[in-house]
């Protein structure tokens, strides 16, 4: 039974064999894709980021643990991510392929990274709201969705600095933009519609399994066993 947004959370990296797993798993992706990536110095523009947050994530596991739920979607972003670096998103295959069998104008994969930003990460953004203050019924839910659009612009003004700042020559293969004028403003909007889907998502999961008094969003007691049941 995987962990959840509302489950009491232990630290027990050794003994737990799926987060062992999803650290294997995004290193040997990782390793695999920083190696020869397409445009060396986008790729470093790229994992500038990555070489924040992950340390970040392994740094607070002890004092703030996340759900398994969490790691497992915040790993397959990640991952995502780790792809459109060694490619450049313009280029990713997938998004060729994509492009050929449906008819596309341009190469998506970049709306598919942005897009599962929003629904990967707003299921981490609100455990850390349910956990840190505790936020119930319609807080729950809109606090992920302003936070998530709040990092998407904030990741495209950073995109914006960084790409005239510290390499101007490579500011059209990290920025993506294919000859598209709202780029951003448009990788914004998947971020948000994803965020809006995994709310959605969350809201239709707790509906089915049911509350439960130990639920952290409904300011419970902490079942120590994590509970008999999923709920998110």
């Amino acid at each position: 039974m995987l962990t959840t947004a509302t489950m009491r959370i232990r630290t027990d990296f050794r003994n737990n064999p799926l987060l062992k797993g999803l650290v294997a798993v995004y290193a040997v992706v990782w390793i695999a894709t920083a190696i020869g990536p397409v445009y060396p110095t986008d790729w470093l523009l790229e994992n500038i980021l990555v070489a924040v947050f992950v340390p970040l994530i392994v740094l607070t596991y002890r004092r703030f643990p996340l759900s398994e739920v969490s790691y497992i979607a915040i790993t397959l972003f990640m991952i995502g991510h780790a792809v459109g670096a060694h490619y450049t998103y313009a280029e990713v295959p997938l998004g060729f392929w994509a492009r050929e069998a449906f008819g596309l104008s341009r190469n998506h994969y970049d709306r598919l990274v942005h897009f599962s930003f929003g629904l990967l990460l707003g299921y981490p953004i609100r455990e850390v709201f349910l956990r840190l203050v505790r936020a119930r019924g319609f807080w729950a839910y809109y606090f992920p969705l302003d936070v998530t659009l709040a990092f998407s612009a904030l990741y495209e003004i950073i995109e914006m600095v960084v790409a005239m700042v510290v390499s101007p020559g490579a500011g059209d293969a990290y920025l993506g933009t294919q000859g598209d004028p709202f780029d951003g403003i448009r990788d914004m909007a998947m971020a948000f519609l994803g965020s809006v889907l995994c709310m959605c998502a969350v809201a239709v999961a707790r509906k089915m399994t049911g509350k439960g008094p130990h639920l952290l969003a409904e300011g419970g007691g902490d079942d120590p066993t994590g509970g008999s049941s999923t709920r998110f």
